[in-house]
């Protein structure tokens, strides 16, 4: 007997939690290998709460696509972190693999909502942490 193919949902509130994390950076997974058929993807959302930031990570081999579902985001990069971009709600972003950055939530007042896509799957590499003061324009505020 041949099996069915279907699509798989992923309901709200019953998205993956079993994903790399990186400090103030939360993942979640709507598809992925860990609990759909999905081989070669990672598809989630990833959020910061007020004034919080990911720690320095690279996503190793996979290629990532993000997009600012919700909230001003900027990315830290380059040799200490010194680069960074900008963004807000509507844009879209490319991270090129192996590439060291930061992630933060630049309002004091309002979550940042990332919705993001990886391939083949999440990888996370978390690196060693910086000092907030060495983030140009960064201010933790959920202190």
């Amino acid at each position: 007997m041949t099996e069915t193919l279907k699509p798989i949902v992923t309901r709200a509130g019953e998205e993956d939690t079993r994903t790399g994390q990186s400090g103030g950076a939360v993942r979640v997974s709507g598809v992925s290998p860990q609990h759909t058929p999905a081989t070669r993807i990672w598809y989630g959302k990833v959020s910061n709460e007020p004034g919080y930031r990911s720690l320095p990570h690279h996503h190793g081999e996979a290629e990532t696509g993000g997009y600012v579902l919700r909230g001003k985001a900027r990315i830290y990069f380059g040799p200490g972190y010194a680069e960074y971009i900008d963004m807000s709600e509507g844009d879209f972003v490319f991270v090129p693999p192996f590439m060291p950055h930061v992630e933060a939530n630049m309002s004091a007042e309002d979550d940042l909502v990332w919705l993001t896509a990886r391939t083949p799957e999440n990888i996370v590499v978390n690196l060693d942490d910086v000092p907030d003061a060495s983030l140009s324009g960064y201010v933790r505020t959920g202190a």
